[in-house]
């Protein structure tokens, strides 16, 4: 993901999170529409994720040191993680809190014309945010699916942006909903239920969140992709026959661990065998320019070695999915 991208649409959702904000919260004074509180809790929530988004695309850009000698990349995982307890908890969990309470405790709505006015204001606000998230997102999936691009994005901000403000929307139309109906029964109980829906929607968006953001954190390898176009550069046919086995782990968004035992001629010489690992590390970092840590480890091929099958111990998790043994 590119920086800059991901940078302008947080950007542009937090600025529309905070100016949302603020009139749901004036509308709640006015009117005590419990969807009106939920909602601006909602939006103050999603402004303080976009404000941890930026701190840790931040905190990412630091040198590495001798304590962490593969960088700070994965302080983007971090960060997108914490958003997504903080949607569970302040967003989802008060939603509920707010939602029950006005069920039990319904009472007619006053001054109508500030929440509906708000709703359409935020829904405008919000409309403009997703677009800007839907653009900056269309540039990096090329032809994955919407559900594809938020499942296996290595960069969390763009997901996260996306399913921040689809909620964003979907809310506001319950939350528009619940106000609506409560005005036209004269029954407060539909602002109260209006108010639960919101908060099951984000509970719902932060479990996915959570979920996708866990797998970044444990380290997830590169793409089928990139994985292939390193496999076809470290080969050579000539110096390098073939790839024994292979790992690769993302260090960050945009920095890629390749580590593989690689099969070499037993006739060729220490000096020859260096060159050539030094010649395909070049190949691996044109044909992906994320692979900035590479180690290649020389071995001699064995058939016989090969059917046994993989040693657990030596090489965890078995031979690479993808490999190209000879």
């Amino acid at each position: 993901m590119s920086a800059s991208g991901g940078t302008k649409a947080i950007v542009a959702a937090l600025a529309a999170n905070l100016a949302i904000a603020a009139s749901k919260f004036v509308a709640f004074a006015f009117s005590g529409s419990s969807s009106m509180l939920a909602e601006g809790v909602h939006s103050l929530a999603d402004s303080g994720n976009q404000a941890l988004l930026l701190v840790g695309g931040k905190k990412a850009q630091r040198e590495a040191t001798p304590q962490h000698p593969f960088g700070y990349g994965r302080e983007r995982y971090i960060y997108a993680f914490l958003v997504s307890i903080i949607l569970f908890s302040v967003g989802g969990m008060f939603a509920l809190y707010e939602g029950y309470d006005k069920i039990k405790h319904p009472h007619e709505l006053t001054h109508w014309y500030w929440p509906v006015g708000v709703l359409v204001f935020a829904i405008i606000a919000e409309t403009f945010s997703f677009r800007t998230a839907i653009k900056e997102s269309n540039a990096l999936r090329g032809q994955k699916s919407w559900k594809e691009f938020v499942r296996h994005a290595k960069a969390p901000e763009l997901p996260v942006v996306l399913l921040e403000d689809l909620g964003a929307l979907v809310g506001l139309i319950l939350a528009l909903g619940g106000v609506g109906l409560a005005l036209l029964t004269g029954e407060g109980v539909w602002d109260g239920i209006g108010t639960l829906c919101i908060g099951v929607l984000l509970i719902l968006i932060a479990a996915v969140l959570a979920a996708e953001t866990k797998s970044l954190l444990l380290g997830e390898s590169a793409g089928t992709e990139e994985t292939k176009k390193i496999e076809t550069a470290i080969v050579d046919g000539d110096a390098v026959t073939g790839i024994i086995h292979m790992r690769t782990l993302h260090l960050g968004p945009e920095e890629l661990l390749v580590a593989a035992k690689i099969a070499v001629r037993h006739e060729d010489t220490a000096a020859e065998v260096a060159v050539a690992i030094n010649a395909a590390e070049a190949r691996i970092r044109e044909a992906v320019p994320i692979a900035r840590v590479i180690y290649l480890e020389p071995d001699i091929y064995s058939e016989a070695e090969a059917a046994k099958g993989a040693d657990r111990e030596a090489t965890p998790g078995g031979p690479a999915q993808h490999s190209t043994e000879h």
